[in-house]
């Protein structure tokens, strides 16, 4: 292959065997090169065929419109994450992550700075994507000369996370962070309280939610009715089982789910342990 067009150090323009005109990345690839230079083929990382499919038009019509220097960036960071995860992205990471950025950096330059209001749930839920998002934020600073924030390093990470997954998937597991996002937020209000993310207590409650909220989104809610132990919670952790009917309650309205006797007694033991007053500071 030879290069027909050189979009900067790291991106060119060729065609391929079949004629097809082609993007072609790679650390260097068309460093001091011109047009009709042979392509070092042992530099190429990444090919995308233009015009081929949906994809790559949007990609063509993006790049006619961002500079490649923004796709050269997503490639990095799509690398790293490669590497970190050991598992290869969705290449549609390309384009959305790519827009992302651009009009990310474009609100900057306006200081318009969107916060993420799930930012502590990814943080919690999405540790390996959130710190490829962090790592992410020092390829945009170096190439691109912008900082950008953590709201920005969750919103990085959410595309990763759906890179990594099909969109049926996807859809489940926003909604599993929507809902454990909100029983968070009843357990919070009820006592009046910042739960210690820190805590032990706090990471085994979250690993309960996220079964239990999937359990809830597939209707796979269960559990015996066992009347003893759902007494004594109830009598010896009032406040905390008080809030677990306030949860029930949120659970009925927005899912037209109720809670078993035995989710009861889970709920108020984990919440009892997340919110003893040793851990907790108060909101004052």
């Amino acid at each position: 292959m030879y290069i027909e067009k050189v979009l900067n150090n790291n991106v060119l323009l060729t065609k391929n065997q079949k004629g097809k005109e082609v993007i072609v990345m790679g650390r260097g690839i068309s460093f001091n090169k011109v047009v009709g230079d042979p392509i070092e083929e042992e530099k190429i990382e990444k090919v995308f065929v233009l015009n081929e499919n949906e994809f790559t038009a949007k990609l063509t019509e993006l790049l006619n419109d961002i500079p490649v220097t923004y796709l050269e960036v997503v490639n990095e960071i799509v690398t790293h994450s490669n590497e970190v995860l050991g598992t290869a992205l969705s290449d549609n990471i390309y384009l959305t992550l790519t827009d992302h950025i651009h009009f990310a950096i474009q609100r900057g330059n306006n200081d318009i700075f969107l916060k993420n209001a799930m930012l502590l749930e990814i943080k919690s839920f999405y540790k390996k994507e959130f710190e490829i998002g962090m790592k992410s934020l020092k390829f945009i600073e170096n190439s691109l000369g912008v900082k950008l924030g953590e709201d920005e390093a969750s919103f990085i990470a959410l595309h990763i996370v759906n890179a990594r997954m099909d969109s049926k998937e996807m859809k489940l597991t926003m909604k599993m962070t929507e809902m454990v996002r909100s029983i968070l937020n009843i357990v919070t209000y009820h006592f009046n309280t910042v739960l210690d993310e820190s805590s032990i207590n706090f990471s085994r409650f979250l690993r309960h939610l996220q079964y239990f909220s999937m359990r809830v989104l597939r209707k796979e809610l269960r559990g015996g009715d066992e009347d003893f132990l759902y007494n004594q919670v109830k009598t010896t952790y009032a406040n905390a089982f008080r809030c677990t009917l306030k949860i029930n309650e949120f659970l009925e309205n927005t899912y037209q789910q109720s809670l078993s006797k035995d989710e009861y007694v889970y709920l108020t033991i984990h919440i009892h342990r997340v919110t003893e007053k040793d851990h907790l500071d108060k909101i004052k």
